[in-house]
């Protein structure tokens, strides 16, 4: 068939047959991507025994929780930002900390503190560095926001996001901070570790067929937000790591690299009161003031709530 036969014959199926109320949008985009499918069947001459193990593949990602893993292992999550990107500058949005992907590990619910948190529950104290991170919520003019929004997480030592991992106490290396009068927030924490796709998972057996790694970069993630402001969706790859910019979620973006600095000052380590040297991450974060008629930066979409 050839495109126009194909769009006639998609709209007869899903378009014709209508006999009840009909949500437009859900028809307009069901509708393209049908014909594109339709289409790519037949520019490629996919079998159907190849149809149906793509249909059994979304089966097992979906039973797996994987699909949030493949929307970011495939660059559907950072083309989405990138169109975001594009949204904003045609709406005369500029500056902020720019953004990039969620994933699909956040956990709502974390515990909330104003200023300063502890993240870790000490667990890995002993095995792995103690970090503190900690930066200034500004606007695009320097001004600091006190109680802003800061929710951060990350995984522990051996790539693993609590939550998911039964392991872990509850909201381990999950906090929320508010920062204070100066705009500050400061979280003492442990060194995160990357990550690679579960070896034996849905989304690492497409990636082998593509002749690709599901590896991260060590990596710390944001929700920062504040009454006025745009919501930032962000995370911090950390200089040094061997993945830093070969992330299989093409995270990694210019202006979200830090140095994680060793302190050894035996001052600063007994002001700190860690007892031994530890790692120190500055990362300051520029909210952007929202703007009518643009682009929201809210996403709707399913998230874990603990």
């Amino acid at each position: 068939m050839n495109r126009q036969e194909i769009d006639k014959l998609v709209k007869e199926m899903n378009v014709d047959t209508a006999t009840g109320v009909v949500n437009l949008r859900t028809q307009q985009i069901v509708v393209r991507l049908l014909s594109d499918l339709f289409q790519a069947i037949e520019d490629l001459d996919i079998s159907q025994t190849e149809l149906w193990k793509g249909l059994e593949y979304f089966a097992d990602a979906g039973q797996a929780n994987e699909l949030g893993l493949l929307a970011a292992g495939l660059g559907l999550e950072h083309y989405l930002d990138l169109r975001a990107d594009e949204a904003d500058a045609k709406a005369g949005i500029t500056g902020g900390t720019p953004r990039t992907i969620e994933g699909p590990l956040y956990v709502a619910g974390a515990p909330e503190s104003v200023g300063f948190a502890r993240m870790d529950d000490g667990s890995e104290t002993d095995r792995i560095d103690t970090l503190f991170i900690e930066g200034t919520v500004t606007d695009s003019e320097g001004n600091i926001i006190p109680n802003a929004r800061v929710e951060v997480w990350h995984a522990n030592s051996l790539g693993n996001y609590s939550f998911f991992d039964k392991s872990q106490s509850d909201f381990n290396l999950r906090r929320t901070i508010l920062t204070d009068a100066n705009g500050q927030y400061i979280a003492q924490t442990t060194m995160p570790s990357g990550y690679g796709c579960p070896p034996e998972g849905t989304t690492q057996a497409l990636l082998n067929l593509l002749g690709r790694h599901g590896n991260r970069p060590s990596h710390v993630h944001y929700f920062v937000s504040a009454p006025g402001y745009r919501k930032l969706t962000t995370q911090f790859n950390i200089e040094g790591d061997q993945y830093l910019w070969d992330d299989f979620a093409f995270a990694t973006r210019e202006g979200l690299v830090v140095t994680a600095v060793d302190v050894t000052d035996e001052a600063e380590i007994a002001r700190r009161g860690v007892g031994r040297a530890f790692k120190h991450i500055t990362f300051n974060i520029e909210l952007v003031k929202e703007k009518a008629n643009a682009p929201t930066t809210e996403v709707d979409r399913r998230r874990v709530s603990a």
